[in-house]
């Protein structure tokens, strides 16, 4: 219902998962039911089968850059939208069942794996390293005997009742993951003044500059582009989306006849939301003239001189 704040939320588990680290940042999900599902995919589709109210998926990482299943599960299948963001700090930790355990093999997400590489070998250069669909499954099967050691988060080290023997486990420092918060389709959110929207274009392939005229459409209004990512649209090679995200909410003027102006330029526009932006970081000033008052004073004007001429 409309107005309603969720309850059930779904999340990449099994439980002690850095999407159930990130889900307990929101107040909402502190509250109410959380539900650990085996996928992506799962969790999304939770969402479109109204079993859940939202799901926590991973967007990006700061190393590793987007998750693509996530970008693809949110283009495919009924439209979803992205209600809230939360990025959260990534620290790992190496876990074994007990301290006399040789590490001779290190389990971990792809991720998580690709930014712990160098530690490993560096550290454990004689252990093999192997992947699982997450950081808590890692620690799910070092704790069940079936591997020797993993690297997981905190809080699945302490929920399975592991040994860490190694803290801040990783190749570079400062390392996060942005996580969306996605519902059903309903009205955006009242903007905040420092907001995300989110956006998929389909460029017309045989229009010389189709690019450059989405871009366009976004600059000469004063709308901050902060991140435009390819994907394939699985016709055939060559044809690709771009996924968008673009500072300003979808009620303020500017932003609003920016995606009028990519309506009318673009072969089609998916809205995947308007949401706060969640970090300290804030807007980036707009250029003179392309303010919210100033839009807002050019439509008093323009409707002025509609309907009296001067």
């Amino acid at each position: 219902m409309p107005g309603v704040p969720p309850s059930r939320f779904a999340y990449l588990g099994p439980p002690g998962s850095f999407s159930e680290a990130a889900l307990r940042r929101l107040p909402a999900a502190r509250r109410g039911t959380t539900i650990p599902v085996s996928s992506i995919p799962d969790a999304l589709d939770a969402v479109r089968d109204g079993d859940v109210d939202a799901a926590l998926v991973p967007l990006e990482n700061s190393q590793e850059g987007s998750v693509p299943v996530t970008l693809d599960g949110l283009v495919d299948g009924a439209p979803l939208l992205i209600t809230a963001e939360v990025v959260l700090p990534v620290t790992f930790v190496l876990a074994v069942a007990s301290k006399s355990t040789p590490v001779d093999r290190v389990v971990s997400h792809p991720h998580a794996i690709a930014q712990c590489r160098s530690w490993l070998r560096r550290h454990y250069p004689q252990a093999t390293l192997g992947e699982v669909l997450s950081t808590s499954a890692a620690a799910t099967a070092v704790a069940n005997g079936t591997e020797p050691a993993c690297v997981c988060s905190p809080l699945a080290a302490e929920q399975r009742g592991l040994t860490v023997i190694a803290t801040d486990v990783g190749d570079g420092d400062r390392a996060a993951t942005r996580f969306a918060l996605v519902s059903r389709p309903g009205p955006a959110g009242p903007p905040t003044g420092n907001d995300v929207t989110s956006l998929v274009v389909y460029i017309s392939h045989d229009k010389v500059g189709a690019l450059e005229s989405v871009l366009t459409q976004l600059s000469v209004r004063g709308v901050n582009l902060t991140r435009i990512e390819s994907r394939p649209t699985g016709e055939r090679l060559g044809r690709y989306s771009f996924y968008l995200d673009c500072a300003g909410h979808i009620n303020e003027p500017g932003l609003g006849e920016a995606l009028m102006g990519l309506r009318r330029v673009c072969a089609d526009v998916r809205f995947l939301g308007s949401y706060p932006r969640d970090g300290d970081d804030g807007p980036v000033p707009a250029p003179i003239g392309l303010a919210r008052h100033d839009f807002a004073d050019a439509v008093t004007w323009l409707r002025g001189l509609r309907e009296a001429g001067a």
